[in-house]
């Protein structure tokens, strides 16, 4: 596949401005609407213990602010990626660079996502046939967004302005 003459083509600008925020909107309206579960789903409790049945107010205030920050994360994803897409058609070198820094927190911002879930398991966080959908959903959800933020840094399916940019093109004719 041909690099695209874009910094943010069509692959990218629908996965991150379009599916990311759908995501994470979709996960702040299941913490407004459930923020017990939310918050109990987070990691494996021990054998010998349960998760609470009710969460004291300051509890579920942090789950919904979290949640809140990671859909207003989807909807700044939105809204950068389609300025620069609108508003710096013709400055490659430029979008390329405001992607990357905001490409790049976000990618760390994954691998911790990652490091933390699996964290939380334990010595059993191999023992998959013993991962809850929730867990599932995290791992698989965080890796189609990690492994296309890769992508994108690696320069795959994209403008990289180091390797695409056209010479410019000046005559020198003496009169």
């Amino acid at each position: 596949m041909q690099p695209s003459a874009s910094a943010i083509p069509d692959f990218y600008y629908a996965l991150f401005a379009f599916y990311e925020p759908a995501l994470t909107i979709l996960g702040f309206i299941g913490a407004v609407h459930d923020p017990e579960t939310t918050h109990n789903a987070q990691a494996p409790w021990p054998a010998d213990s349960f998760p609470p049945t009710s969460l004291p107010k300051a509890s579920i205030v942090t789950v919904i602010q979290l949640a809140h920050v990671c859909a207003l994360m989807g909807v700044v994803n939105f809204f950068v990626l389609t300025a620069i897409r609108k508003n710096l058609s013709t400055q490659l070198a430029i979008q390329e660079k405001i992607i990357f820094a905001l490409m790049t927190p976000l990618l760390m911002g994954d691998c911790m996502h990652l490091y933390v879930t699996l964290w939380a398991l334990g010595d059993e966080r191999w023992d998959i046939s013993q991962w809850s959908p929730m867990l599932w959903t995290t791992i698989v959800l965080g890796f189609s967004l990690m492994i296309p933020r890769i992508m994108w840094h690696l320069g795959i399916w994209r403008y990289v302005d180091s390797r695409d940019r056209q010479p410019d093109v000046t005559t020198n004719e003496k009169e």
